[in-house]
């Protein structure tokens, strides 16, 4: 029997299982960091497949080794396991039995994926030259991530490539989207706080006013983006946040501002922090006020690296044909797969899981979001393929 044909037997045989564990984990939600019993849940599931070495490099996370028979390289394959915060208001018979959380994301969808990518492989361990990792993280959800905490535990320790994909609902059933280079913005946030001098709404000459001084820090952030940096680059500087006061007839003596920055490329991304705070020194020291600023870098961008990818988009259209294979523009979202990229080459990939007839049409963080769980067959099919394809690249 063909290596291709006992896939698809194999495939056949779990995708009843994988839809299964994927309504169980909708069913019983958790949060990022508190995912105890989803991670108990993986253990003990994978512990029936026989032949991994399994262990919890963090509380709340899960990693399970599969050795082939013969040497080679090491790949990773991830998927992320919490939820969000969100009441969900779908009706299915396995709706989340946890008020207020939700997988409103589709990491349930990315777990049962991997589960049954790793109950595939383990029936084929003779033919596996190498080694792949699967990697069930916690925490993606919420900065600074499951990600960095499992790195530094030492999941990626003799890994030389890495692959995450993520169920799209924006994108129709049976198209996957590639990306080559940056596909998903690094996530920063900022705080400033104008200092000033208060006092009585009628004698603004004796004050500082610092509402004054903040809308001027506003305004000028935004020439950040229109004269700081390469127009054709990406940058997108939001204030998200401006809290002033608490009676109609005070100016304050201070005011807060908060916001969110997004950018693709990481030389631009380190700049940021000094173009803000150049802005707000000038600003406050011309008017006689004070400032205090903080700037927090969080998930950085998602970079695919070109020739894994290549090889991610030979699997797709010898799997699913070139009609399927969907190159996808870079988008402001972030995700904590970054943090394996910047230690070892990988490429993150979205599946589509949207169907119009269906009814699922709702975005991701929605609570009435929901997958076509037809995806899920289609992303073990992926997740197995490619991990021979990448295997056997390597060894070449």
């Amino acid at each position: 029997m063909s290596q291709t044909i006992m896939i698809h037997d194999l495939i056949e045989a779990v995708k009843d299982e994988v839809i299964g564990w994927r309504r169980y984990l909708h069913k019983y939600p958790e949060l990022s960091f508190q995912e105890e019993k989803t991670a108990q849940f993986v253990y003990e599931t994978l512990q029936t497949f026989g032949d991994l070495e399994i262990s919890r490099p963090t509380k709340t996370s899960i990693m399970a080794r599969l050795i082939g028979q013969q040497p080679g390289k090491v790949i990773a394959l991830r998927a992320d396991m919490d939820a969000l915060p969100i009441e969900e208001e779908n009706d299915f018979d396995f709706v989340s039995q946890n008020s207020g959380v939700m997988h409103a994301c589709g990491h349930d969808g990315h777990t049962a994926m991997l589960l049954g990518t790793a109950k595939i492989l383990t029936q084929l361990k003779n033919q596996i030259k190498g080694e792949v990792r699967f990697l069930f993280q916690h925490a993606e959800e919420l900065p600074p991530g499951g990600a960095q905490e499992m790195m530094k535990a030492g999941v990626l320790e003799g890994v030389d490539m890495v692959i995450g994909t993520h169920l799209l609902s924006t994108l129709p059933l049976g198209k996957i989207g590639l990306g080559y280079g940056p596909i998903m913005a690094g996530a920063d946030t900022f705080a400033i706080t104008v200092v000033g001098k208060g006092g009585h709404a009628s004698q603004p000459e004796l004050t500082v006013d610092p509402i004054a001084i903040g809308t001027q820090v506003v305004s000028n952030l935004q020439h950040i983006v229109s004269r700081y940096h390469d127009a054709q680059e990406a940058l997108v500087i939001s204030v998200t946040q401006f809290h002033a006061g608490s009676a109609i007839n005070v100016i304050p003596s201070s005011v807060s501002i908060g916001g969110s920055v997004r950018s693709f490329n990481p030389e631009l991304r380190e700049k940021i922090p000094t173009f803000i705070e150049r802005i707000v020194k000038g600003i406050t020291e011309a008017h006689g006020a004070t400032y205090e600023f903080d700037y927090q870098f969080g998930y950085a961008p998602t970079i695919n690296d070109e020739e894994i990818t290549r090889l991610m988009d030979e699997t797709v259209c010898e799997l699913f044909g070139e009609e399927s294979r969907e190159i996808i523009k870079p988008i402001m979202a972030s995700e904590d797969f970054s943090a394996y990229q910047k230690v070892v080459p990988g490429s993150y990939i979205q599946i589509g899981a949207g169907n119009e007839e269906k009814g699922i049409i709702y975005p991701h963080h929605h609570p009435r979001f929901a997958i076509d769980e037809d995806a899920l067959e289609i992303g073990v099919k992926l997740f197995v393929q490619s991990s021979f394809r990448l295997l056997e690249s390597g060894n070449k």
